[in-house]
């Protein structure tokens, strides 16, 4: 219970103390004329004055309320390594029985791992909480933590002391592994630079040797290991050795004593690109078809075309001079045999043999194919002829012959059976044909003999193969029997997806790993992960995923388009995952080079010590043991060698309010009626 003396005005304040004023000025007056009752007409005055300010007595009943400890617990990560979870279990447990003793009521919140890497967000959950509970009532805040949280500069403006419980090990000590420079992209067959460095932090062994070994592995494939120093910077050079995604997974074997191999190890992920493509562009005689493949190669400026084109046939004879006919020599040496592995692809386009290029040449485009080489041959009616390429050096690695006849009539292209499952053919755009058709017709086709390892991807008139694919040791060869594509190019009866056939053929037998027709192949979003298995053959098997700490799981395959099949699941934690599916493996990486929460292991007071010191808390390690809770004064320092604070609010809540007047306003009347007659009378006998 409390009483209070309040006024309670009858008239407004501002009136009362005007009439106030003016009836003391009139007093003083009448002081300064000498009148004898000019200090009994001032009483009256206040007594007036004072029965208008009614002067009440307030008596407040209240109901005590507790006061409030916040408690924060971190669970992140960083927290299940060594004992520190049995450490704050413990802890909380005797935290809250001392706040029972002591009276007082606890809201807590636990704080895992944040989204994506943001890392342990205490400052934020504690704010949260104190946006949840009165103000007034929030007597102190504890943290059980390791003290490694990522948003101490985000502290709430407590009201009370702020304390931190460190878990962790005074000789702790871990080993860790920083990429802290990678590329996101790096040009094929250029030297990028990886930025490594090996740290030791925390109570290091005396007799830890100042060098360890790391284990560097790429797309799965075979480790290589190498010894380097700790705790300097390493530039490793790095070459892809392919376009695409190219995951490197770095790895620092475990030390004995160290917290956690979490850290151990690294994913970079690095998009190969190539910097320009190289195409030579080998034309027989003109047709209308020859500048539609120029017209192609050159509308992308990534290409680098060499054209070399025969204008004018050894054999035609118009009288004019063979050293007018050109400006200067063409290199064919050059280009065939010095420079010919410096080109990304070849094509011969209704090129035939004239004694132009020597046999040697050919023969040296052959070994360039085998070699991991790119040959593209569209062919046309020479292709049928004595004169044909394919009686030539080149016949070895061609995937199919001519039989010597040339199909003219018209007919719609069409992806065969295996076609609708290779990526150079599956989902072409059909919104290009007139009157409901998919595609434009061509005209003229060479009947081609697939060879039984020779994948028709499209054929033509009467079921004709049309578009042959092969791989020739470790090169790539496509045939195309029709030199009609230009059709397509021109709109003919709509035309049809000449630009994205061409496109994807090229990357094909360029070996771009996106159109690889036997592939298996993972993206993520987040940490859910969609695993892709392309095949020409029949459905394929489970696809099973090794998780980053050694867990397998299985996953059924299902079939999303012609030889496309796909598989999803949510990646629990951070780190490589390696895929298998028969002969077939990818590997991916979720989550950062380095996850956040493992950046920095040892527990430390250093992140919190400014908050904690702004808000007169303490920072005492557990392993220390538990300290315990007293009561401190508000301003005064909160803890102390084995002991941390609160701060006493003494919040209540009004449960009655009673108001009563201190004198009867008849009382106030009489007493000022009397002294005014009594300052008359004396007045009156002067």
């Amino acid at each position: 219970m409390a009483r209070e003396i309040i006024f309670d005005p009858m008239f407004p304040l501002w009136l009362v103390a005007t009439l106030a004023v003016v009836a003391l000025a009139l007093c003083l007056f009448a002081a300064l004329r000498g009148l004898p009752g000019w200090w009994l007409r001032a009483a009256s005055v206040v007594a007036l004055t004072l029965a208008l300010l009614n002067p009440s007595l307030q008596t407040e009943e209240r109901e005590p309320l507790s006061d409030i400890l916040l408690v924060a617990v971190d669970e992140s990560a960083s927290q299940a390594l060594s004992d520190r979870a049995a450490q704050s279990a413990e802890a909380l447990e005797a935290l809250l029985a001392e706040a029972e003793r002591a009276g007082l009521d606890t809201r807590l919140t636990r704080v895992g791992d944040g989204e994506g890497d943001e890392g342990t967000l205490v400052m934020t959950a504690l704010a949260e909480l104190l946006a949840e509970v009165p103000r007034d009532r929030v007597a102190g805040a504890v943290v059980v933590s390791d003290g490694q949280v990522h948003d101490a500069d985000l502290a709430p403006d407590l009201p009370a002391p702020l304390h931190l419980l460190r878990t962790g090990r005074g000789d702790d000590w871990d080993r860790r592994l920083i990429v802290s420079n990678a590329p996101a992209f790096a040009i094929l067959d250029e030297e990028v630079s990886i930025t490594l460095r090996i740290e030791d932090q925390g109570n290091v062994p005396a007799d830890l040797p100042d060098e360890a070994e790391i284990v560097i592995s790429i797309d799965g494939g075979q480790p290589r290991a190498y010894v380097i120093p700790t705790g300097e910077d390493l530039q490793l050079p790095l070459t892809l050795a392919h376009g695409g995604l190219n995951v490197i997974e770095f790895t620092v074997p475990e030390a004995e004593g160290e917290l956690t191999t979490r850290n151990n190890a690294a994913v970079v992920q690095i998009n190969g690109v190539r910097d320009r493509l190289r195409v030579l562009l080998v034309s027989g005689e003109p047709h209308p078809g020859q500048r539609t493949w120029r017209n192609l190669l050159k509308a992308d400026s990534s290409v680098d075309l060499v054209h070399f084109t025969i204008l004018r046939p050894p054999g035609k004879q118009d009288g004019v001079p063979v050293t007018e006919l050109s400006l200067i020599a063409f290199p064919t040496r050059e280009l065939f045999f010095d420079k010919i592995d410096e080109f990304d692809l070849i094509i011969f386009d209704r090129y035939q043999r004239r004694g132009i290029l020597p046999s040697i040449y050919l023969e040296n485009v052959r070994s360039y194919v085998e070699r991991g080489g790119a040959l593209l041959v569209a062919a046309g009616p020479d292709f049928a002829t004595a004169d044909s390429i394919f009686r030539s050096p080149l016949a070895p690695i061609l995937p199919g012959s001519p039989t010597a006849i040339v199909l003219e009539d018209g007919f719609t292209p069409a992806i065969s059976e295996i076609g609708e499952k290779h990526p150079v053919t599956t989902g072409l755009p059909d919104d290009y044909g007139l009157d409901g058709a998919p595609w434009g017709r061509w005209f003229r086709q060479v009947q081609l003999a697939a060879l039984p390892e020779t994948e028709v991807v499209m054929t033509g008139l009467e079921d004709e193969p049309l578009l042959l694919l092969d791989r020739v040791k470790a090169g790539r060869v496509a045939l195309l029997g029709s030199d009609h594509v230009w059709l397509w190019d021109r709109g003919y009866e709509g035309g049809g997806p000449q630009a994205e056939l061409l496109r994807r053929l090229a990357h094909w037998l360029m070996g771009e790993p996106e159109l690889e027709e036997e592939a298996l192949t993972a993206s993520a979003v987040g940490q859910e992960v969609t695993v892709t298995r392309r095949t020409l053959g029949d459905a394929p098997e489970e696809v099973t995923v090794t998780a980053p700490d050694g867990t397998i799981q299985v996953l059924p395959l299902e079939e999303e388009a012609p030889g496309r099949f796909t598989a999803r699941f949510v990646g629990e934690m951070q780190g490589l995952y390696r895929l298998e599916q028969g002969e077939q493996t990818a590997v991916i990486g979720l989550g950062p080079a380095a996850p956040r929460e493992f950046v920095e292991t040892i527990a430390t007071g250093a992140p919190l010590a400014e908050a904690v010191a702004a808000r007169r808390g303490g920072s005492l390690a557990l392993e220390d043991g538990m300290p315990d809770l007293r009561a401190v004064s508000e301003g005064r320092a909160a803890s102390g060698r084995g002991w941390i604070g609160w701060t006493p609010r003494e919040a209540y809540l009004t449960a009655d309010v009673r108001v009563q007047s201190l004198v009867p306003a008849w009382l106030f009347l009489l007493l000022a009626a009397g002294l005014a007659t009594w300052a008359w009378l004396r007045e009156g006998r002067t």
